[in-house]
């Protein structure tokens, strides 16, 4: 192989390498939040922890709400906090209501705040695993069934965490959107 070739094929490669990388960040990235809290990342369980592992330790949780513009909806917390104890289960709702003249699709986005409070914070059940379709003028209540992971007690760095914010903003869904990634869930 000339060495004219050898530039072409390693500039190729490095290309097609870099492309391979951009497409793999975004599950990379997502996994490592999920694993590790980062960024404010909540965990997902599919079982409420036993009652075994309930603290006397209190930790107050605020609910926040957003919508994205393109969205007609109104959307909040039922209630602005509540009180629970480390390994209780949690439940709340928050409201939506479509206030536009067609039907509309939202999915949401979560995180929580302190960011290192994010892998303590288990989540059983919530809308936001799934889009959620309004049609005009409909409402709805969408429960939250959490946690607060018994392992926050052995972390001193978490010591200081009294407060938790669970926030979450709704986007616009479109069909077509929501089509393709329904479609690439199941695969």
């Amino acid at each position: 192989m000339d060495r004219n070739a050898r530039t072409a094929f390693l500039c190729f490669s490095l290309a097609a390498g870099m492309i391979g990388a951009a497409y793999a960040a975004v599950p990379f990235y997502r996994w490592f939040c999920q694993v590790t809290g980062f960024e404010g990342t909540t965990q997902r369980a599919d079982a409420a922890p036993d009652a075994s592992g309930i603290s006397d330790r209190v930790i107050r949780v605020r609910f926040d709400a957003n919508v994205a513009p393109g969205l007609t909806w109104n959307f909040g917390p039922v209630d602005p906090y509540i009180d629970i104890r480390v390994g209780d289960v949690g439940i709340t709702s928050y409201f939506a209501q479509n206030t536009g003249s067609r039907s509309t699709r939202g999915h949401s986005t979560f995180n929580v705040t302190p960011e290192k409070a994010g892998k303590y914070f288990v989540k059983v059940a919530c809308f936001c695993f799934e889009d959620q379709p309004l049609k005009a003028n409909e409402s709805r209540e969408m429960p939250v069934n959490f946690f607060i992971d018994p392992a926050i007690l052995d972390d001193r760095r978490a010591d200081d965490i009294t407060e938790i914010t669970l926030s979450y903003t709704f986007f616009a869904q479109d069909e077509q959107t929501a089509s393709a990634e329904a479609a690439a869930a199941t695969n």
